[in-house]
């Protein structure tokens, strides 16, 4: 991933332990139903990208860019749960087969999308400067 400023490399840690995004958990069998926001969730990226404007995005691990290795979300309190933080799930929508969560920490707008047939997950995070894309999973506890 970028070396870039070391400031900037610890305000993205930092929400990305607020968001602790996703990835593959223990294989449970699941239900649609399960990835619906009614059940808390737990979520682990597997798989990141850093994008500045102007350059190609860097492909890398979850941890090159200091996201967490799990996550909980827990929509029926509106909270995305990292092992430091806890942000606030700000918009929740159903529609079109997934899982949609917006929020807003630190400088940055965030949005996690999760498949409701498969816990797949896709969540951003995005500000004037930059962007950080991770892909992962989730399972019910």
């Amino acid at each position: 991933m970028r070396s870039s400023d070391p400031k900037a490399r610890m305000r993205l840690a930092r929400i990305l332990a607020v968001l602790g995004i996703t990835g593959l958990v223990a294989a449970v069998p699941v239900r649609a139903s399960d990835f619906d926001g009614s059940r808390l969730l737990i979520c682990a990226p597997v798989q990141a990208f850093d994008c500045e404007p102007g350059e190609d995005c860097e492909k890398g691990l979850p941890e090159d860019i200091g996201a967490p290795a799990f996550i909980r979300i827990d929509v029926a309190n509106k909270a995305v749960i990292g092992p430091k933080r806890t942000s606030p799930i700000l918009l929740v929508d159903t529609s079109g087969g997934q899982l949609l969560l917006q929020g807003s920490e630190l400088g940055y707008g965030w949005i996690i999308a999760i498949d409701q047939e498969t816990g797949k997950m896709t969540g951003a995070l995005a500000n004037h400067e930059d962007a950080f894309v991770l892909f992962g999973a989730c399972t019910v506890p």
